[in-house]
């Protein structure tokens, strides 16, 4: 069985994504219907693509809707960071707990103590192999989905006997997985959006440190850090971070002054001489001050604001560095 989607373009500039799917008729073939969509009362079904990764559901399990959200926000996440230790951990599609460590345990330790309590029922991808001292921690708690580009063989058999948890592998290499992400589309009843994935990237002629106070070398990998961490929080978010970990993610605030204030108050004293990354300008001069009495040493954000200059004498006052990226992540 198969349903063919028509979808028409009034804008002929992306010829690429018109090839993609081949004069904009492409055959969505659903390799299942779902249970259910984000909610019991919403039907849904699921669709291959005209280009997925190689990845195989262990033991042949079936992923819920949600489940599927959460495998593609923390795969997205660690695919980041592909090249060193990584652990994101993922609830209701949301970015909960990040952290880069000196081996994958290393890392899931630092990611886990970001935030315990959400980290339960949650989705947990891992960059690197999964060992066996890193099974026995997973299977001591309640966790959802867990995904990984390989799992040895002590760890697999210890995680396969836990009915409740379902074990994503991802074949095709992190570093490739990236290739593979191309648009988003949402059908919405006023026409039908596309838009280009967010790939964005940090570059020397965006990355710009604008205060007399500069930042450490070590500061600095923590921000781009800390960054990449933000493009997959809701907007307005604000990412706390340390030691390539996350201390505290305040996300889908319309408020931006009071997601400041909120990740400060999770952070506690985990925010001393921390990073604070926004992914909108800042401009309410309030953020400033709730960073400096959070003894905040680094804030990261687009920049753009009529008030960079106000924002850039008031963080110099406080003598903490302010980088202004020209690059805004926001995510609805």
């Amino acid at each position: 069985m198969s349903k063919r989607i028509n979808v028409k373009f009034y804008n002929k500039a992306d010829e690429e994504f018109a090839e993609w799917i081949k004069e904009a008729e492409y055959d969505f073939a659903p390799y299942k219907e779902l249970k259910f969509g984000e909610n019991p009362q919403q039907k849904a079904e699921f669709y291959s693509s005209p280009e997925m990764i190689d990845y195989e559901i262990i033991d042949n399990k079936e992923l819920s809707y949600n489940e599927i959200m959460n495998v593609m926000i923390a795969t997205n996440i660690v695919s980041e960071f592909f090249d060193v230790s990584a652990v994101a951990i993922i609830k209701h599609a949301n970015p909960c707990g990040v952290a880069l460590g000196v081996n994958i345990e290393d890392a899931y330790k630092k990611a886990f103590d970001c935030d315990p309590i959400a980290s339960f029922f949650g989705t947990i991808a891992f960059s690197q192999k999964i060992n066996y001292e890193v099974a026995k921690h997973i299977n001591s708690m309640s966790v959802k989905v867990i995904v990984a580009p390989d799992y040895d063989e002590k760890a697999l058999k210890l995680l396969r006997e836990n009915i409740f948890i379902k074990l994503v592998k991802i074949n095709t290499p992190l570093k490739e997985y990236r290739n593979y992400v191309h648009k988003d589309i949402k059908i919405t009843p006023f026409g039908t959006l596309v838009q280009d994935f967010n790939k964005s990237q940090l570059s020397k002629q965006s990355f710009k440190i604008v205060t007399k106070t500069k930042p450490t070398k070590e500061q600095i990998e923590d921000s781009v850090f800390a960054w990449k961490v933000s493009k997959y929080a809701r907007t307005n978010s604000i990412v706390i971070a340390n030691d390539f970990k996350t201390i505290a993610i305040a996300q889908g605030f319309i408020n931006p002054v009071l997601a400041v204030e909120f990740a400060l108050n999770t952070a506690c004293d985990g925010s001393k001489n921390a990073i604070l990354v926004s992914d909108s300008p800042l401009s309410n001069t309030d953020c400033i001050y709730a960073a400096a009495q959070g003894r905040i040493s680094v804030i990261i954000q687009p920049g753009g604001s009529p008030k960079d200059p106000e924002i850039t004498a008031l963080a110099d006052k406080y003598n903490i560095s302010m980088i202004m990226t020209g690059i805004k992540n926001y995510r609805q």
